[in-house]
């Protein structure tokens, strides 16, 4: 009994040692800073589809520690803007770096 409660032990130190290892290769101190730019990315993304103004699929979206990096191409300025202020908007969003080239 005593060798399956080791082997589960280090089986479970050994997903958490990866687990985490991943989040901190990304520049984050935790998984759950891992899981919640992840949340933030995600959320971004789904409201730049669900607005007409903005092309989602144009638009890369990356986070890290709150951060938003938004960077791609857009029709237009207000395009541009509009990608800005959504993301501004999102909870768990401390700033925003657009990146987003207007191309004529």
């Amino acid at each position: 009994m005593t060798r399956k409660t080791t082997w589960a032990a280090v089986a479970a130190s050994l997903i958490l040692v990866l687990a985490s290892g991943y989040a901190v290769t990304r520049g984050q101190e935790t998984v759950g800073a891992y899981l919640d730019d992840t949340g933030i990315t995600t959320a971004v993304k789904s409201r730049f589809y669900e607005d007409k103004d903005v092309a989602g699929s144009s638009i890369s979206v990356e986070t890290l520690n709150g951060t938003v990096l938004l960077s791609g191409f857009a029709k237009n300025t207000l395009e541009r803007n509009k990608a800005e202020s959504i993301a501004r908007s999102v909870k768990g969003v401390t700033s925003v770096r657009n990146e987003i080239a207007v191309r004529p």
